[in-house]
């Protein structure tokens, strides 16, 4: 397949492969993610300057060279004590893995050796770090993998964000989407592949629920038994598919100080039921949903969703969406509406084309999302950012 359209910049960012939509979406991700310290615009484009624009084992190939070569890099900087140069390499060759895995199906082998990769990676990087890798007790023996990273600059008992992805981010991709500026902040982050997600779902099977105030309240159980952290200042965020997870969260779990959906999910039975089985995420969405068929998954996702939900919200809520979301748009101004007229304290931040980030969870500008989710944060926390101390 070849690319017949030339790149442009839409309102949306930078469209690599107009030919080829989602691989030009998923293209736009990593690149924007460099901006956190997760890549270089230069490798980026040397990597997609190789690929062969709709040949998803050419993406995966090439993703795999440049993650490789940091991983290297970092490691090699290691040996010679260039602390900071190897906790560099090892962050860009953590995003990198993950865009690698993507497109690969749920039983290639490479998927989990790939992701594996990208979670030692993160380790690597996590050790020098206030950061740990854990495991969260979950349900029947299982648990669910994170990262906790204290800020530098947040104090002896600190407030803490516990961050989820959606359908197909994970927690080693949330550093990159909401982490860095909650800890830049003073604030500690918890970031979690809960069920569905990460390595919950590739090691263990752990599928996806309706009702995530389960794993949420899960988490707020392990936080509660550390003496580092406020248990009067906990909040959740979730991106994407987690807009929806973070909403149910915060309505049925009332230990939480605020909550954020960092993309608005009304139902998510309607999101997934003009999908059928040619759509390009299809096959990720039935394992995500523990679903057989596409008809299966729209079944399992009925109880996924806010009406008659969202009534119990009691703590501030922030709705942050794409302006020019290529997943669409029409589904916020309802959650927001249906939430502001039951009398909660929610605020809606609808990016727009002419400050960029207008994207899908402000893909083509993390920064921004970033930016918005954790100074909304710090002033639900009370933080005085002009006494905090800041590093270069």
């Amino acid at each position: 397949m070849t690319q017949n359209t030339p790149p442009r910049y839409e309102p949306f960012g930078w469209h690599h492969w107009p030919d080829h939509f989602f691989m030009s979406y998923q293209f736009r991700r990593g690149l924007g993610e460099t901006q956190e310290g997760g890549g270089s615009v230069s490798e980026c484009f040397q990597a997609a300057s190789k690929m062969i624009p709709g040949d998803l084992e050419s993406w995966h190939t090439e993703w795999m060279h440049v993650a490789n070569r940091n991983l290297q890099r970092g490691d090699e900087a290691h040996q010679r004590g260039h602390i900071r140069s190897a906790m560099n390499a090892w962050l860009r060759a953590v995003d990198y893995y993950r865009s690698a895995e993507f497109w690969l199906e749920h039983d290639d082998p490479r998927r989990l050796a790939t992701f594996t990769l990208c979670e030692q990676a993160s380790a690597k990087w996590l050790q020098y770090l206030p950061g740990e890798v854990v495991e969260i007790p979950y349900e029947n023996g299982k648990t669910l993998p994170a990262y906790f990273i204290k800020s530098p600059v947040g104090g002896e008992k600190q407030p803490v964000l516990i961050s989820f992805g959606g359908l197909d981010s994970f927690k080693d991709e949330l550093w990159f989407m909401t982490g860095r500026g909650a800890v830049q902040r003073g604030i500690a982050v918890l970031l979690v592949d809960g069920p569905g997600q990460g390595g919950a779902l590739r090691r263990q099977g752990i599928v996806s629920r309706y009702d995530y105030e389960v794993p949420v309240g899960r988490c707020i159980d392990w936080l509660e038994a550390r003496s580092d952290i406020d248990p009067q200042r906990i909040a959740v965020s979730g991106s994407s598919m987690g807009g929806y997870y973070a909403a149910r969260a915060g309505s049925k779990e009332h230990r939480l100080a605020a909550c954020i959906s960092h993309g608005a999910i009304w139902d998510i039975e309607k999101r997934f039921a003009d999908r059928g089985e040619n759509h390009p995420l299809a096959v990720h969405m039935k394992w995500v949903l523990g679903a057989k068929t596409m008809a299966e998954a729209v079944e399992k996702a009925k109880p996924f969703k806010l009406e008659g939900v969202l009534d119990e919200m009691r703590c501030p809520y922030l709705v942050l969406h794409g302006g020019h979301d290529v997943l669409g748009v029409d589904t916020v101004k309802l959650v927001h509406d249906y939430a502001k007229a039951r009398g909660i304290d929610v605020t809606l931040r609808l990016t727009s084309e002419e400050e960029t980030g207008a994207e899908h969870c402000q893909h083509d500008n993390p920064t921004l999302g970033q930016e918005i989710i954790a100074d909304w944060l710090a002033d639900i926390f009370k933080i005085d950012q002009t006494q905090l101390s800041f590093n270069p």
